[in-house]
């Protein structure tokens, strides 16, 4: 008994180390990661932006609803890999995507959303740094050319640089890019680097930005694939992409640079240039350059997700009011306080005691979702919306069926004649099982309804595969510890007849092994005796006949 009181008393303090980490973690992340220790509201409840996309297309051109049907889901991926959750995208009038985000989206949200204009794969053709205005032209790093030039056989041939393009790109500034136009694809260009540091005289395209399969962000490693301590982006390419990548590869590796250089366009700029260091032969390639993690992650999240079927540019950009509000919160946050005492109510009245065991846990379980929920906003970007909030209400009801399962496993366990801390471990042993399957299957039903929805439906997915997890969490490290601790008391080790644990209000008929109790034939008691056998268990009845007719034989 003593070995179980140890363990007990050790799960409780697992606990309070575990709460107090989450803590911790909250702490830090509102002293120097800007969060808060209140999570944030989604757009239903808050408010937020609205941005409105209209297509870049030619004059007379029209846009198909596949299109948009595309733009849309890129955009979300877009949005949901910088950390926002529960925006709404949506088209509008079957032209435009409206993209409403929650609260005020940082500059980095925003440069994703408006960046929506189709990624492309060019070489560079030549540099020179970017001119400051009313300053003498910066030297470009490939000379003018001297003669007429012949008509260029590839993409990176530097017969594309006219003396009449050469001219325009010493005089050309950073200013003059226009990122709502859509430069020809067989044909050359001039621009700058997203910052606006460098200017470039770029080729035809070799690889569309829709080629490119998956990106991904991993260490950085040399030729013999050891670790170089820098972080890279492992590019894949499927489709015309891989023969467009070798082809052009094998064309500029070898060149001086920057004509050894790949650039890859998005919305008109250079991300930045990649210069070629092997022929590439299977669509995959790594991309490095000093990279922090949170740089490498963000190329790779632009490359993935910056491929649209068409261009946009920003048609409007404004503040909207919560959708629901204030009052849609008190009455989801009322909802669940109604379910809450309904769960404490019937506790009390159907386990006496043993229900502020219940409150208890419940409570536990308050604090654990709540600091959770507030990290995951803080760190994450998570926002909770009313949906998210029925899915906390939903967690009570989950929870609360994790103690009746347990409560009832050692009820049964004392109706078969055992001591209290027998009951304890056998019950805990058989319905942690059934717990574990009931939760998995919620937990289950929350990854796949996450997986495959989109919005405010995601949101109640989210809170409810957390809450699940909890649930097992409390019920481990709280519920049954506390019990194996209360049973030491007197008050419920000799089944108090408050305390829901009384043997004889279970109708508990079993004394050891083969042997039952002798009814009282008369008054009170025969009724209680009577009452004990109508309570026996399928197992108790079967012995007791098989007696009778052992006795009768």
């Amino acid at each position: 008994m003593a070995k179980a009181r140890s363990k007990g008393a050790r799960a409780l303090i697992w606990l309070v180390v575990l709460i107090a980490g989450l803590i911790g973690v909250n702490f830090g992340a509102v002293q120097w990661g800007g969060g808060s220790w209140a999570p944030q509201l989604a757009l239903d409840l808050e408010g937020g932006t609205q941005i409105v996309l209209e297509p870049v297309v030619a004059e007379g051109a029209s846009v198909s609803q596949e299109q948009l049907d595309q733009a849309v889901a890129i955009i979300r991926q877009r949005v949901d890999a910088s950390g926002v959750s529960e925006a709404e995208i949506t088209t509008q009038g079957g032209r435009n995507i409206v993209v409403a985000l929650p609260g005020e989206p940082d500059a980095a949200t925003m440069q994703r959303i408006q960046a929506s204009a189709k990624m492309e794969f060019r070489p560079v053709l030549a540099s020179a740094p970017a001119n400051a205005p009313g300053a003498t032209p910066a030297p470009a790093e490939t000379p003018a050319p001297s003669e007429p030039a012949a008509t260029p056989e590839t993409a990176w041939d530097q017969a594309w640089i006219t003396p009449e393009l050469f001219s325009e790109f010493e005089a050309f500034q950073c200013a003059d890019v226009d990122t709502t136009t859509i430069a020809p694809a067989d044909q050359p260009f001039i621009t700058c680097s997203t910052d606006g540091t460098a200017r470039f005289i770029l080729g035809p395209v070799t690889v569309e930005g829709a080629d490119i399969a998956d990106a991904q962000v991993s260490a950085a490693t040399n030729s013999q694939g050891q670790a170089t301590g820098g972080w890279a982006v492992n590019l894949e390419l499927d489709g015309d992409g891989p023969a467009g990548f070798e082809a052009t590869t094998r064309g500029i590796t070898n060149l001086p640079e920057p004509q050894n250089q790949f650039a890859v366009v998005l919305d008109q700029t250079v991300l930045m240039p990649i210069t070629s260091n092997v022929i590439i032969t299977d669509g995959n390639a790594q991309i490095t350059g000093g990279f922090t993690q949170e740089a490498a992650q963000s190329l790779a999240d632009q490359l993935r997700f910056g491929a649209l079927p068409i261009g946009f540019q920003v048609q409007s950009n404004e503040t909207i009011s919560a959708t629901l509000g204030a009052d849609q919160l008190r009455a989801g946050l009322l909802a669940g306080l109604i379910g809450l005492v309904l769960v404490v109510v019937y506790s009390v009245f159907q386990y006496r005691a043993l229900g502020l065991v219940v409150v208890l846990s419940l409570a536990i379980a308050a604090v654990l979702t709540y600091l959770v929920v507030t990290f995951l906003s803080s760190t994450e970007g998570y926002r909770l919306s009313l949906a998210g909030i029925a899915g906390l209400v939903i967690s009570i009801g989950i929870t609360a069926d994790s103690f009746i399962v347990y409560f009832e496993r050692i009820r049964d366990e004392l109706r078969e004649g055992k001591h209290l801390s027998s009951a304890l471990e056998t019950g805990w042993k058989r319905a942690f099982r059934t717990i574990l399957v009931s939760d998995a299957v919620s937990f289950l039903a929350a990854v796949i309804l996450f997986l495959l929805s989109v919005g405010n439906v995601r949101g109640f997915a989210y809170t409810l595969g957390i809450t699940t997890f909890i649930d097992i969490v409390v019920v481990a490290l709280f519920t049954h510890p506390l019990l194996r601790l209360l049973s030491r008391t007197r008050f419920f080790s000799q089944g108090h007849r408050l305390s829901g644990l009384d043997p004889q209000a279970l109708g508990a008929v079993y004394r050891g092994r083969a042997q039952w109790r002798t009814p009282v034939a008369e008054g009170k008691a025969a009724r209680s005796a009577g009452e004990a056998q109508r309570r026996q268990t399928i197992a108790e009845r079967k012995a007791a006949m098989a007696d009778a007719t052992a006795k009768e034989d």
